[in-house]
């Protein structure tokens, strides 16, 4: 199964991109997340011959899962926020495999109501995952996790070092996902640094390779026993208005 994520920074902005960029590689799963807006374009991804399961709200967030096979939805809520509107959680089966399709909050400023609520979304997704490794059911959880983990995966730790992406209470939480048995899958091929899936707009950040890691594919241990490959595509990042963010795919065995 070749799996992607990809932060496409508005659906609409940026259809034809995706559309080619399926065309070209062909996944069996592709999680996008930031739509940024209500509709979605099912018809485009039907005509290419993938299925598609979406969550959507009025101009922000969204995330959405596209594939040549059945889709079932299990559910597009993370749990436990029962008062919790944002579209950021996609939980689905394709072929025997869980897939969790996340955009975890930014939480900046980290002054504000925007951080607590980061960390509160992290807690449920750890108490969510809790629950799946006590099933022993096989998942993937993927997506933009607004995660920098390590000092590697950033540029310069020091101007990230009061960042919400990079905070410790951030990276505290994300090291407890890990601890509960996942696997980071593009360490397991990739151990140097420098190797980034965002690059900001703003001054010169792409061509300068000033960027972060921040989308990730966390694997449990049945999912990592099957990975044959995880890489970082940074030809879409070089497109003409391309997103902000490139994809990262995983290929597993199976």
């Amino acid at each position: 199964m070749l799996a992607a994520t990809w932060n496409v920074n508005s659906i609409k902005a940026r259809l034809d991109h995706v559309k080619n960029w399926i065309g070209t590689n062909r996944p069996e799963v592709l999680m996008m997340q930031e739509l940024k807006g209500e509709s979605f374009p099912a018809d485009d991804f039907s005509a290419l011959g993938y299925n598609n399961a979406f969550v959507a709200q009025k101009a922000y967030n969204g995330v959405a899962t596209l594939s040549p096979h059945p889709i079932e939805i299990i559910t597009d809520r993370l749990p436990g926020g029962d008062s919790d509107e944002q579209a950021r959680y996609l939980e689905t089966r394709i072929q025997g495999v869980r897939l969790i399709n996340i955009y975890l909050p930014n939480g900046n400023p980290v002054d504000s109501d925007k951080f607590t609520y980061k960390l509160a979304w992290m807690d449920r997704l750890i108490a969510r995952i809790t629950e799946l490794r006590r099933q022993a059911d096989p998942f993937i959880i993927a997506g933009d996790f607004n995660v920098i983990p390590e000092d590697r995966d950033c540029y310069d730790p020091v101007v990230w070092a009061n960042d919400a992406l990079f905070r410790m209470e951030t990276r505290r939480r994300f090291r407890t996902l890990i601890n509960l048995g996942l696997t980071d899958a593009f360490r397991v091929f990739n151990q140097e640094a420098s190797q980034y899936s965002f690059w900001d707009y703003q001054a010169g950040a792409w061509p300068r390779n000033l960027g972060i890691r921040i989308d990730h594919f966390l694997c449990s241990p049945t999912l990592a026993d099957r990975l044959e490959s995880c890489h970082i595509d940074k030809e879409p990042r070089a497109l003409e208005k391309a997103s902000d963010h490139t994809p990262v795919l995983a290929n597993f065995s199976g």
